[in-house]
Formats: C-alpha cells, structure tokens, sequence
C-alpha cells in the first residue's frame, strides 16, 4: 500500500489519503476513499453538530 493523492470534492484541493488512514478505514469496513480533505470534513462535522 502507498499514500494516494485524492481531490476533495468541497473545495477541489488535493489531500494525501495516508497509508495509516486506508489501514483505518479498512479495519473499520469503510468500503470507499474519503471524498473531503480532513478540513472540508471538519468543517461539515461541525455544520451537522450546529444543526442538532
């Protein structure tokens, strides 16, 4: 496995999809790559909590 080079789809930068993140997402079932960057996703975290 190596690091992957991913485009988020909020803002359109790219973001490195770790080694250790694709072990994660493996080992918690994840079945696809992340489609945010970590701020983009951050961020919408934070907009849902506002909204509970």
């Amino acid at each position: 496995m190596e690091d992957k080079v991913l485009r988020c789809q909020d803002c359109q930068e790219e973001f490195i999809f770790t080694v250790g993140e694709q072990e994660f997402f493996e080992e918690k079932g994840f079945d696809s790559e992340p489609i945010r960057c970590p701020d983009c996703r951050r961020a919408k975290k934070q907009r849902n909590n506002q909204q509970y």
